[in-house]
């Protein structure tokens, strides 16, 4: 049996606070990744009122072998209640940041876009002081989808890249390392004011070269905001921890990512791509960026108002 090593122990959460959101959430009958993705952080995130929404879930039509989410390869059908009843908690938990993220949906021809679309605007209308930061599949490539998604304006656009091009036939059989990276390069020429973010998991086999490899693989489409952490095994039947990472290697990291240029480097045993989400409105404020007035430019050629 491998023992984790102390830098992983999390501390016990109030449960009083923590049943309060799993109470919201049961009643407005969400799913969260924080759940469904048996998140170690699940305690001090739903603790201070924080919680990353898992929408067109709780199955994917990816079985990947590092992720606790269940496998289905025909899903039910979207719910057209879900964003309002996404916007509903959000206005009831007060958040200040808000993370909405998404099963792998390949069954529907947007990959889910049009769903993402309605909920940033249901929570809009509901919570206008809020900002919104997605985390999306890579949609097959479909650009036009991904424009749908960027018209909704949410503040941040992430897309994880996961881990290192070596590993993706082994960790992530169904991506697509190019893929993932041309989808951020597509927001950033398509929205250049929305901020891109991507997260990579090591403790899979990685060299330290190929972490940095990746880093500015990710810089080079211009990607702004970085998160790294442990891989975690969930169960038995999923892969196994290679190495546990110290922190002083995540702080090396860290170090090595923000001589890179990226505006915000977070990196921790325990660091998900959506942990500490609300630290990214800090950064909004210092570091603003003025929306463009014109339309958003589809990759067919076409061009859409934005709202």
């Amino acid at each position: 049996m491998v023992v984790k090593p102390e830098w992983l122990r999390v501390k016990a959460p109030q449960w009083e606070r923590v049943g309060k959101v799993k109470d919201i959430l049961r009643d407005l009958k969400l799913n969260t990744v924080c759940e469904e993705a048996s998140c170690p952080n699940i305690g001090e995130c739903f603790n201070n009122g924080t919680a990353t929404f898992l929408i067109m879930g709780p199955a994917c039509t990816r079985a990947c072998p590092y992720c606790d989410i269940d496998f289905e390869k025909k899903p039910q059908p979207l719910d057209p209640t879900e964003p309002d009843r996404l916007a509903e908690a959000v206005r009831r938990m007060r958040l200040n940041h808000v993370v909405v993220t998404s099963v792998n949906r390949d069954d529907l021809p947007d990959g889910g876009a049009g769903q993402f679309d309605r909920c940033i605007r249901a929570i809009r209308d509901a919570s206008p002081g809020t900002t919104i930061e997605v985390l999306i599949p890579d949609l097959c490539g479909n650009w036009d989808a991904l424009a749908i998604i960027l018209q909704a304006n949410p503040e941040v656009l992430n897309h994880n890249t996961e881990t290192i091009p070596r590993l993706y036939r082994r960790v992530r059989p169904q991506g697509d390392y190019g893929r993932s990276l041309e989808l951020l390069q597509k927001t950033h020429e398509l929205a250049p004011w929305i901020y891109t973010k991507s997260g990579i998991m090591v403790g899979l086999g990685e060299s330290d070269e190929e972490v940095k490899q990746t880093m500015q693989d990710l810089r080079a489409v211009n990607c702004d905001i970085l998160t790294i952490g442990q891989y975690l095994q969930p169960t038995q039947k999923h892969l196994g921890v290679q190495d546990f990472i110290t922190p002083e290697q995540f702080d090396a990291w860290q170090t090595y990512g923000e001589s890179l240029g990226f505006l915000q480097v977070v990196a921790s045993p325990l660091t998900r791509s959506s942990y500490h989400a609300e630290q990214v409105r800090a950064l909004m404020e210092q570091l603003p960026r003025q929306k463009e007035a014109i339309g958003v430019a589809h990759p067919s050629g076409e061009t859409s108002s934005r709202s």
